[in-house]
């Protein structure tokens, strides 16, 4: 058997990643061949993947990337069990690669696709067997989407500081020199601020199901019933109005300013900027 010196072992940690005595571990059972070694560790990865495949990956983070002619942009989250390992280096980058694999997805795929785009020649799905390697923790892609622009508009996208929650959201204008102005970047961004912060349910009251709406206002009418028919009716009407205006994004009030709702917001930034604009959709991913 061939002998694992100290730097055989420093130049395998340094290739994986992985912890000292794994590297040694693998170096003896490889006899000293350094890709065989590699095999080892990346199925031991494997393994653990499988070992955890039950837990619950409840903690992560969100992040987001804009193409750099803006006209597409992708939210994501990457997914562990402890919020501890979601703060770690390792974690982190391979996040930060999720972001970048994600780009290379088209908008109509999912997570299982991201697996197999690539990052600096590697496949995503081995820098996920590989950061579960190196944490012990099951790792995996949770939400993901993707948005690009069919037309003049922009995107607008946003992480909390603390990489929980973020949100992205679509912006149509008149023009391609409307969507430039700085009025409407700002916007945008303000926008996608406060759907992280606001969390509609939908972008208007069409966009909310009518299984929602039914209970609601059976929820509202129980806290009314011995009263008359038509002032029940009255009631849940001036109730149902609220609830729209509190979980449908245009009638939101901005958390930036309430005297204006969202959709004012929207209006004011393109006249700014010397045309219309409109949201067009937006979503909101959130872990821990």
């Amino acid at each position: 058997m061939a002998e694992i010196s100290a730097s055989m072992v420093a130049k395998l940690r340094k290739m994986t990643g992985q912890g000292m005595m794994d590297c040694k571990s693998a170096l003896q059972e490889a006899d000293g061949d350094f890709d065989q070694a590699i095999q080892i560790l990346r199925k031991k990865g494997l393994a653990t993947l499988a070992r955890r495949a039950e837990r619950e990956t409840s903690e992560g983070l969100v992040v987001a990337k804009v193409s750099d002619d803006g006209k597409t942009a992708v939210l994501a989250t990457l997914c562990c069990e402890t919020d501890f390992v979601a703060r770690s280096d390792d974690f982190v980058a391979a996040a930060e690669a999720l972001a970048e694999c994600a780009m290379a997805c088209s908008a109509h795929q999912g997570p299982e696709n991201v697996l197999q785009a690539k990052h600096r020649s590697r496949e995503f799905r081995d820098i996920l067997t590989e950061t579960a390697g190196k944490t012990g923790e099951k790792t995996e892609v949770g939400d993901y989407a993707k948005y690009t622009l069919d037309g003049p508009g922009l995107i607008g996208t946003y992480v909390h500081f603390n990489g929980k929650v973020g949100s992205m959201v679509q912006i149509e204008t008149s023009n391609e020199d409307v969507a430039a102005e700085d009025a409407l970047k700002k916007a945008a961004f303000d926008i996608a601020m406060h759907i992280t912060a606001a969390k509609p349910m939908a972008l208007d009251k069409d966009g909310i199901d009518a299984e929602t709406i039914a209970r609601e206002k059976a929820i509202f009418a129980a806290q009314v019933k011995n009263k008359p028919q038509d002032i029940i009716d009255k009631i849940v009407e001036g109730k149902m109005k609220k609830f729209f205006a509190e979980n449908c994004l245009l009638e939101q009030r901005f958390v930036k300013d309430d005297s204006k709702s969202v959709a004012q917001v929207v209006d004011e930034a393109a006249k700014q900027a010397g045309g219309w604009a409109k949201i067009k959709r937006f979503i909101r991913f959130e872990v821990g």
